[in-house]
C-alpha cells in the first residue's frame, strides 16, 4: 500500500502574509484583513500622490489666482484650506509620502543593525556580549521622541529639509529601536547555536560565518514581523512628533501630518476644525492599521491563542486554553 502523497504548498501560500490570513479565523481574520486594508490604502495614496492630489504641498496658487486662508470645505478644495493657505486634502494626501520614506528608512536601518548586533554577541559571547548588552540597555532607556529631538538638532538644527528631516527622525528612530531587534536576536542565536544541527555544521568544517548566516540566521528571526509593525506605528507618531514641536520638515519641502497639526493649533480655538481635524485622523488611521496587523501576527505567532481562536470559531462557544491542552 502506497503512502499518500502530501500535495506541498503553493508559493503563494507560503508568502508571510497570505499564511497568516490562511491561519486566521473569527475576530482574529477581520482584524488582520481590516489592518492590511488600512495600510495597503496609506500605501497607495503615498505612491500615487502626484496624480491624486489635487495641488502640490507647497502650492499656493492657481490658474484663478492665490487661495484663500482658511477656507471652509468645499468647492475646489474639498477639504479647505490652512492658515497658511495650503489646500488641507493635498497637504494629508502628500504627508503619506513623507510617513512611509521615514517608515522605510528608519525600519530597514534599525532591523539591518540590530540583527547584526544580536547575532554576533549572542554567537560569540564573552566580553563582546557583555559589552553589546550594556550599551543597547543604556540606549534602549532613553525615550524616542527626546532622542529624536536631539538628532534632528544636531543633523538639522532643528528645521531641515526633506532628506535631512527624513534621515533626522529615520536616524534617531533607528537608534531607539536597534535594542528592541538585538535583544531578540541575540536571546534567539543563544537558544539556537546549541542546537544538534548547529554542532554538526561545526563538526564538518563549517566556518564561524557559514553557520552565522545561514545555520542560526535563519531560525532566529521568526517574531521580527511583529516588532516590526509596533516599531512602524511608532515611527509614525515620533515623525508627528517631531514636526507638532517644531522640529520637522519645512513645509515648502515635504508635507508633514505633525507639522499640520502644530500650526492648526490657533484654528481649535476659533472654531476652524478642518485645518487639524484631517490631518490627525490620518495619524490614527494608519497607526490603527499597523496596530491590527501587529495584534493579528501576535495572535498566529502564539500557538495556543491560534488553537483556541480555532476551537471558538468551530465551535461558537469559548474554550478554555487549559482544555485545549488536556485535549491534545
Amino acid at each position: 500500500m502506497t503512502a499518500p502523497v502530501i500535495a506541498k504548498p503553493g508559493f503563494w501560500s507560503r508568502l508571510p502574509v497570505i499564511r497568516q490570513l490562511r491561519q486566521s479565523v473569527g475576530w482574529q481574520r477581520g482584524m488582520l484583513i481590516a489592518g492590511l486594508t488600512i495600510i495597503g490604502v496609506f500605501l497607495l495614496t503615498a505612491v500615487l500622490a502626484p496624480l491624486i492630489a489635487p495641488f502640490g504641498f507647497s502650492q499656493l496658487s492657481d490658474a484663478d489666482g492665490a487661495f484663500g486662508a482658511q477656507l471652509p470645505p468645499g468647492g475646489q478644495h474639498l477639504l479647505g484650506t490652512t492658515v497658511g493657505g495650503y489646500d488641507v486634502l493635498s497637504r494629508v494626501i502628500w504627508g503619506s509620502q513623507t510617513a512611509v520614506f521615514v517608515i522605510a528608512v528608519a525600519v530597514l536601518l534599525s532591523i539591518f543593525a540590530g540583527v547584526l548586533l544580536g547575532l554576533v554577541s549572542g554567537y560569540f559571547g564573552g566580553w563582546l556580549d557583555r559589552v553589546l548588552v550594556v550599551v543597547c540597555d543604556a540606549v534602549y532607556a532613553f525615550p524616542s521622541l527626546l532622542l529624536a529631538i536631539v538628532m534632528s538638532i544636531v543633523i538639522s538644527g532643528g528645521r531641515s529639509q526633506l532628506v535631512s528631516g527624513v534621515l533626522a527622525a529615520a536616524i534617531s528612530i533607528t537608534v531607539v529601536f536597534i535594542p528592541q531587534y538585538f535583544r531578540v536576536v541575540r536571546s534567539e542565536t543563544v537558544r539556537v547555536k546549541a542546537e544538534a544541527f548547529v554542532e554538526s555544521a561545526k563538526v564538518i568544517g563549517a566556518s564561524n560565518v557559514r553557520v552565522m548566516f545561514r545555520h542560526v540566521l535563519r531560525n532566529s528571526t521568526r517574531t521580527l514581523p511583529l516588532i516590526l509593525t509596533l516599531n512602524a506605528s511608532e515611527a509614525i507618531l515620533t515623525l508627528a512628533g517631531l514636526g507638532f514641536l517644531g522640529f520637522g520638515i519645512e513645509p515648502t519641502s515635504a508635507a508633514e501630518w505633525g507639522f499640520d497639526l502644530n500650526k492648526s493649533i490657533s484654528d481649535v480655538a476659533a472654531g476652524i476644525w478642518w485645518t487639524s481635524i484631517f490631518p490627525g485622523v490620518a495619524i490614527v488611521l494608519v497607526v490603527l492599521g499597523i496596530t491590527l496587523v501587529g495584534e493579528s501576527l501576535n495572535d498566529l505567532a502564539d500557538p495556543r491563542l491560534r488553537t483556541r481562536h480555532r476551537a471558538i470559531a468551530s465551535s461558537g462557544t469559548p474554550v478554555e486554553v487549559d482544555e485545549l491542552e488536556e485535549a491534545r
